[in-house]
């Protein structure tokens, strides 16, 4: 065998012996990561499983809805008596719907959302937001989370662990297809 032909194959064994490494140890989150990426992708076409279907409000001009403070106040009345917790929720994200007449509120210390009429400030609606747990998952933020830790630390090393990781997979997955084949040819 010659030089070159040598030094091809060992550069396949290297990457063979990477990328086996890689999936072995990662096997699990990436197997994580194909399945929330999965029920992200296919969210708003759950029937309301995954994300809430948005609801109707009474009207689509923005020139009818309440101040902002107002429906905040009424979000905050519902999803207290909801959750039988008299303390105030903290927002994470205020949603205007003009096109469907209605303001979504997210909150920064549980997965429920409130759906209110924008024209009325009456409740639409109040359901879990499992498209956001799932998100958390997804990219890590879900140890963040429980673990209190307002930095993101937990995410910012996972992501980066996870992106680095596809890209090795990615080279050497290549690399295993067309080393072979240009040894072949040479």
């Amino acid at each position: 065998m010659s030089e070159k032909r040598k030094s091809q194959a060992k550069i396949i064994r290297v990457f063979r012996k990477v990328h086996r490494t890689t999936g072995a140890f990662l096997f699990v989150f990436f197997f994580i990561v194909a399945i929330t990426g999965f029920l992200l992708g296919i969210k708003k076409h759950s029937g309301g499983l995954i994300l809430p279907e948005t609801k109707k409000g009474v009207s689509t001009d923005l020139v009818d809805f309440l101040p902002l403070d107002s429906l905040q106040n009424n979000a905050n009345r519902f999803i207290g008596a909801h959750l039988k917790d008299t303390s105030v929720s903290e927002i994470d994200r205020i949603d205007v719907r003009p096109e469907k007449g209605m303001v979504k509120f997210t909150f920064k210390s549980h997965f429920y959302e409130v759906q209110l009429d924008g024209t009325t400030g009456e409740l639409l609606q109040i359901d879990t937001r499992r498209s956001d747990i799932i998100e958390k998952i997804h990219d890590g933020s879900i140890v963040d989370y429980y673990l209190g830790f307002q930095s993101g630390t937990f995410k910012l090393v996972y992501t980066t662990i996870m992106s680095f990781a596809l890209m090795v997979f990615t080279i050497t997955g290549f690399w295993l297809w067309y080393g072979p084949k240009r040894m072949r040819k040479s």
